[in-house]
């Protein structure tokens, strides 16, 4: 039984293969690929109002909660291979880590609704299957050295958004004074939550041009804060390659002192002779 146990955990958990994703593994990322086209054919009523294509989409979904239930139930058991999460309090850490709770909502919401029924909307059952998407972002490893980067940059990222909200409540407030208290443009305007709604728009230089300041103030203003846009867009987005490119550059160095201590014990050093 444990070298069925052992062998799963080496088809299941990536880390525990030295290159390469098992078969077991692709399985699974071709179901969830497979899982969002059925998730788009559902949301066209051209083939929904079809009786033979509802109930083929009705029995796949089914078969995908299935498959993912009993892929669940077996990734909690090979888990105990892993010393970190042998015996039962093992196995309750193992059940609260990100990619195990993103792995049950991933079928459970919908399998109660299945089993027991419940008014739980089509649309909500469907915004719970996009977690299925992070069931493929545990075998990509470019997402885990962005959750690693974004760890990593958080503080600073933190700090850019700070300033960024204060320069969108600053802008508002101004445009607010100009134009809707003492402007033509008193209608967009004529309140701090409408000017907020052109600051963002201002910001971040999507620039809609619905609403626009009209008098020569106003608009020397939109002026240095269209500017002013371009630092608040660039900031976050240098923090966080920066960020990326230290996580990436650790990683490729951690991978190269494995092998030079891979190589050492495979071919050790002769001990220095004693004159």
């Amino acid at each position: 039984m444990m070298g069925i146990q052992r062998a799963l955990y080496r088809e299941m958990v990536p880390e525990a293969r030295e290159k390469g994703i098992s078969w077991t593994n692709w399985f699974i990322i071709a179901l969830v690929l497979v899982s969002f086209l059925f998730l788009a054919l559902e949301t066209e009523e051209t083939i929904t109002n079809d009786p033979n294509w509802a109930r083929a989409i009705a029995i796949f979904n089914i078969a995908v909660v299935i498959v993912f239930a009993i892929e669940y139930l077996m990734r909690v058991w090979v888990a105990g291979v892993n010393p970190k999460y042998a015996g039962f309090r093992g196995r309750i850490r193992y059940i609260r880590q990100f990619y195990s709770i993103a792995d049950l909502l991933a079928f459970l919401p919908e399998l109660l609704v299945m089993v027991f029924g419940g008014g739980i909307s089509a649309v909500a059952l469907r915004v719970l299957r996009l977690f299925r998407l992070i069931k493929i972002a545990r075998f990509v490893p470019a997402f885990d050295i962005l959750g690693s980067a974004l760890k990593r940059s958080g503080s600073q990222l933190l700090t850019t958004l700070a300033m960024a909200l204060a320069l969108v409540y600053i802008s508002a407030v101004a445009l607010y004074f100009i134009e809707g208290i003492g402007g033509e443009q008193q209608e967009s305007f004529n309140s701090i939550p409408r000017a907020i709604w052109w600051a963002i728009a201002t910001l971040t230089t999507v620039g809609y041009g619905d609403v626009f300041p009209v008098t020569p103030l106003g608009r020397f203003f939109a002026s240095m804060i269209a500017l002013a846009g371009i630092g608040v867009v660039a900031l976050p987005a240098g923090v966080f390659a920066s960020a990326f490119s230290d996580e990436l550059r650790e990683r490729q160095l951690k991978k190269l002192e494995d092998k030079v201590e891979e190589l050492e014990a495979e071919n050790p050093p002769p001990e220095k002779r004693v004159t």
